[in-house]
């Protein structure tokens, strides 16, 4: 039960939980995305001069910096609640404009690279393809076979011509050529898939970021002239 008082913070706790919550799905997904079984075998995989791997260390960074932001802005913005702090106001207002500040970056780079990631993936797995094609080697053969194993597709159509050698040697046992999903564009379909989702979610906590920043505005307003009403009708005499 709340007293007049404390209706304040007690109306603003739903609120601290739900950027709370925003900010540890962001930190779980971009955990997924760095330590997924897909994710890290491609990024083993690929030779320095692809640009997958420093994406996928990039996006990594970003997300839980972003996330930590989100969780440090949540908090200082209940604590400011609570004892009606102006500075701990401005310091979460700060945090939540830190926040949307990497956000629309981090959304604008999802729009205008979109086939990035996924050209570097397929770039990736044709360049492994290729190299067991041509000279069969045990090594780029067992990552061929743990790509098919964790994408669950078989090899590729290829226009160089019969190449069934590779998928009988690397793909899944008993998945049939024939009726194997192609890998090139498995890989394209699940990275689109991801790539909304994450899109998504970059969406939503670019909403609630702004809607965090008028939050705070708006308490830090409301403490300051409640703080002058305080004062109204006090004398000091000298």
């Amino acid at each position: 039960v709340c007293t007049q008082q404390e209706l304040l913070p007690c109306k603003s706790l739903p609120e601290t939980l739900l950027f709370q919550l925003l900010g540890l799905s962001i930190a779980t997904l971009s955990t997924v995305t760095h330590y997924g079984l897909r994710f890290t075998l491609i990024s083993n995989v690929s030779l320095d001069s692809n640009s997958y791997r420093i994406i996928h260390h990039r996006a990594f960074y970003i997300g839980i910096c972003l996330s930590m932001t989100l969780i440090l802005a949540a908090l200082l913005s209940s604590a400011a609640m609570v004892r009606e702090s102006q500075c701990l106001t401005a310091m979460g207002f700060f945090c939540f404009a830190l926040a949307f500040c990497g956000l629309i970056p981090a959304a604008c780079w999802r729009y205008t690279h979109s086939t990035e990631v996924e050209d570097s993936m397929m770039d990736v797995y044709d360049f492994v393809y290729e190299e067991v094609r041509r000279n069969t080697s045990s090594f780029r053969r067992h990552e061929l076979t743990a790509i098919h194993e964790a994408f669950l597709c078989c090899g590729k159509h290829s226009p160089f011509g019969d190449t069934t050698n590779v998928e009988y040697k690397t793909c899944p046992p008993g998945q049939v050529h024939d009726e194997g999903q192609d890998c090139l564009q498995e890989i394209q379909d699940f990275l689109r898939k991801h790539m909304d989702f994450v899109f998504s979610l970059l969406g939503i906590a670019i909403g609630f970021t702004v809607y965090g920043m008028i939050l705070t505005s708006f308490l830090c307003f409301s403490i300051h002239f409640s703080s002058n009403l305080y004062r109204k009708g006090k004398y000091i005499l000298r």
